[in-house]
């Protein structure tokens, strides 16, 4: 049979029961639909949480204290000191910046209005380090921080905390019964993984360290934790080993631990490769379901149309044409409901990305293979069917008709 011929013959079959056709197709429509989605809104989370790690810093690392106890016993702890993070600056060859941070949950006031947050003493360089970036007035320069200046830069959410829609330049603010005056505003940049910018505010280390945090110890001015930022992206682990060996030696032993961000950026997007690949194996289950049912809806047609199936043979059909119509229809049906099921995939991953902050994206590779996907599991489950059309006996099938 001339393959034109055969497809039109399929069409025109399944155009004759438009309500089983679309109820055979409606699996492959669902599993299409569901595994661009799953796909599609994986790829978006990912992209998401990747910049936004990216915006926190890509070069960026953090060292933070910790306790030793590979001895046996807990031993007093030298913690990490102000001096540790210029010994960072100055002599790790591969770190560009460092930034030194002693923060506090403390309680901070203007007029009626007042709010616990925390408040991080720091220097300059954290805005670089950070990519932190002034909406209004000017962050603190290294002159301020020589002279402890009183001033305080807040994040866009505190500031509305505290000032609603008033203009908070100038203004002299209450830290821990201490007057600072705001000299700039944070731009927005929102909340990631626990990490609040907006809900922050900075003031000069040396300001901390004198009138707000005045703890001493014998190595020096304890800090919070320090961040650098490595010179480009190839040389952070570089810098995180050369880190390690610095503060070793400065320590005596290793009582810190050093997290780079490129490390939490490559972890974030194994984590969620994997995921969407799971996501969409288990959508993918429904293909074959719909596989599964098209081959029982085949298999019902074959039973109903073996009158038909006699005549044709009885008239000279061939078994390879009679094989050919049935898996044409399967793959028909399966091919057109993926290709509804991937249109409305596509439109669900377009309205997630208009309500939600994701950016989901679906790559052209995984549209081909989903309709690729769909097409076979057409071909596969119309075998059977198709196999036992060509197989009937004319003289049986027209006995029992």
């Amino acid at each position: 049979m001339n393959p034109i011929e055969c497809i039109k013959m399929a069409v025109a079959t399944l155009t004759a029961d438009k309500l089983r056709s679309s109820l055979t197709m409606l699996g492959i429509v669902i599993g299409n639909a569901s595994v661009i989605a799953m796909v599609g809104i994986g790829q978006g989370a990912q992209n998401y949480t990747l910049n936004k790690l990216d915006s926190f810093g890509p070069n960026r690392l953090l060292i933070f204290s910790s306790r030793d106890d590979s001895e046996g016993f807990i031993s007093e702890q030298r913690g990490l000191v102000l001096s540790d993070a210029e010994a960072v600056k100055t002599q790790v060859p591969a770190v560009r910046s460092a930034a030194p941070v002693i923060e506090n949950n403390l309680l901070i006031s203007y007029r009626n209005n007042q709010t616990y947050t925390q408040v991080k003493g720091t220097t300059p360089a954290l805005r670089e380090i950070r990519n932190l970036i002034v909406d209004r007035g000017r962050f603190f320069d290294a002159s301020l921080m020589r002279q402890s200046s009183s001033v305080v830069v807040l994040g866009a959410e505190l500031a509305e905390k505290l000032f609603d829609r008033e203009n908070p330049i100038g203004k002299d603010i209450q830290i821990k019964n201490t007057s600072f005056q705001v000299i700039g505003v944070m731009l927005a940049k929102g909340s990631f993984a626990g990490e609040n910018e907006d809900n922050v505010a900075y003031i000069p280390i040396t300001s901390m360290a004198t009138q707000i945090d005045s703890r001493k110890s014998a190595f020096g001015t304890p800090i919070s934790h320090i961040q650098a930022a490595a010179k480009d992206k190839q040389n952070v682990r570089v810098a995180a080993f050369q880190i390690t060996n610095l503060l070793t030696r400065l320590h005596g032993r290793k009582d810190f631990v050093v997290v780079a961000n490129k490390s939490f950026q490559e972890l974030v997007s194994q984590v969620t490769g994997v995921l969407s690949l799971m996501l969409g194996a288990i959508a993918g289950v429904s293909l074959f379901v719909g596989g599964v049912g098209i081959m029982n809806i085949m298999l019902v047609s074959v039973t109903e149309r073996t009158p038909e199936i006699g005549l044709r043979k009885a008239i000279g059909a061939t078994p390879r044409a009679i094989l050919a119509q049935f898996l044409v229809e399967s793959i028909i049906l399966s091919v057109s409901g993926g290709l509804i099921g991937t249109a409305i995939g596509i439109s669900g991953v377009a309205i997630v990305g208009v309500l939600t902050p994701l950016q989901p994206s679906v790559p052209i590779a995984a549209i081909a293979l989903a309709v690729g996907i769909s097409g076979g599991v057409g071909l596969i489950f119309g075998v059977v069917p198709a196999r036992r059309a060509s197989q009937l006996d004319p003289i049986i099938a027209l006995k029992n008709s």
